[in-house]
Parts: C-alpha cells; sequence; structure tokens
C-alpha cells in the first residue's frame, strides 16, 4: 500500500474489510477478551444528554457501536455511514431481526465527504476508524460540519500503552500474537499486519487532540481505557 496516495489507501483499506467482514465481530470479540464491549458503552454513555433525535456513527462497520447507542436510547435514531458495503451487509443481516434495527438506518458512504447536511445531528461517534482515513483533517472538519452547535464527537481509537510493564507484552500480542490468530480465522492475515501497522503509525494522543481543535472543536479531552490499550477522545462544537 501507498501512504502517500490517499486513493490508494482507502482502496486496501475497503479491500482488507470486504475479505474479513463475515469474521469481523467474532475476532474483535475474541481478539480483545470482550472488552470491546465495555469500550462501545463508555463511548454511548457519553451522550447520555441526547437521548433523542439523531446521531450519526461513523464507519460504522457491522453495527457493533449503533446497536450500542440504540439500546441506550430508545428515543435515538442512528445514520450507520461506513464506505465498506459489504460490512454493513453483513450488519443488517446478523441483526435483521433486532429490535433496534428500525432506528439504525445503514448508508455506504465516505467519512471525508459524510452524506449529511449541516448542523444536523446531536452527536458523532467514530469506534476504531479515523486511524483508517486517507485525510484525518478532512474527515474532522466534516464530523464538526455534520454537528449541531453543543454537540459532541466521540472517537474511540487504538492507541500505545505507556506503563512500562504492559507495553513490552502489548507489543508482543499485537506484532506477534494477534495477526496469527487473526490470520488463521479470517483467512486474511495482512489485514491484521496493517491494523498493529496502523497502531504503531498512528497520531499520539495530543496531536489527534490538536488536530480536533484546528477542525473547529472548542472544548476537547482524552482519556485511556485498559491501560492506555485505546483512547476515548470529546470534543464539543
Amino acid at each position: 500500500m501507498n501512504n502517500d496516495n490517499p486513493e490508494d489507501k482507502k482502496k486496501f483499506v475497503r479491500s482488507k474489510f470486504a475479505a474479513i467482514s463475515r469474521r469481523y465481530d467474532l475476532l474483535n470479540s475474541v481478539l480483545s477478551f470482550q472488552v470491546d464491549r465495555y469500550w462501545r458503552w463508555v463511548v454511548s454513555r457519553e451522550l447520555r444528554d441526547f437521548p433523542s433525535g439523531s446521531v450519526l456513527d461513523l464507519c460504522a462497520g457491522t453495527l457493533p457501536l449503533a446497536l450500542e447507542l440504540a439500546r441506550q436510547a430508545p428515543e435515538r435514531t442512528v445514520m450507520a455511514v461506513d464506505f465498506c458495503e459489504e460490512m454493513l451487509k453483513v450488519g443488517l443481516g446478523d441483526w435483521r431481526d433486532d429490535r433496534r434495527r428500525p432506528r439504525i438506518m445503514p448508508v455506504c458512504g465516505d467519512g471525508e465527504q459524510i452524506p449529511l447536511q449541516d448542523a444536523s445531528v446531536w452527536g458523532v461517534t467514530v469506534a476504531f476508524g479515523v486511524r483508517n482515513l486517507a485525510r484525518t483533517e478532512q474527515g474532522l472538519r466534516e464530523m464538526q460540519r455534520v454537528l449541531k452547535p453543543g454537540g459532541k464527537l466521540l472517537i474511540l481509537e487504538f492507541s500505545r500503552p505507556r506503563n512500562r510493564l504492559i507495553k513490552p507484552f502489548y507489543n508482543f500480542y499485537l506484532n506477534r500474537i494477534l495477526p496469527r490468530i487473526a490470520g488463521a480465522v479470517s483467512g486474511d492475515q495482512d489485514a491484521y499486519q496493517y491494523l498493529a501497522s496502523s497502531i504503531a503509525a498512528f497520531y499520539e494522543p495530543d496531536e489527534l487532540a490538536g488536530m480536533m481543535r484546528a477542525a473547529g472543536f472548542d472544548t476537547v479531552t482524552y482519556r485511556p481505557l485498559t491501560f492506555g490499550i485505546v483512547t476515548v477522545y470529546i470534543g464539543v462544537k
């Protein structure tokens, strides 16, 4: 993959997610020891001040976060946008009989050109998707654009633990163990080798927070979860 060409990155990421779409949810639960459910609960809880109206789940994948957003607020509607159609199809098939499903509106679209009007949603969530954007700054500006004044952006993204005891074990698991297990289950080890390399190359929390401010968010905070394996970023418009 050519990291210098945004369009090449988009094609690469889309093809890799399409290849692992049917095993994606299973692998997330297994490889995170099901802690991913807790992470999604934390993110959704941050939007408790907006129990009704519309929110956007960007890079929605197979809809796990969209479903949690709908579960926590029975009067909420969720626009679920992802640029990999295969991921959305798997999610729709797996959850077609779920009672939350009518309040989730899936759309195949680009996170750098979000198919929503200005100031149209109270919340935007992105779980493990900012890292895959080809143009991070453009994506953040789009997220700010579609939020109503006072609305919140919630980014859940992998980060690199700083604890000296945790860090070596985490790096060994991420680079050696995870790609092999995921490759055996999904049939595409390259996709999870990309995961490891993209985490290593991703911005430090201070850098991403600064980019959020530059994109127009007035209040930006972040906090680590689970020993710093992931970080939750909060931006208010």
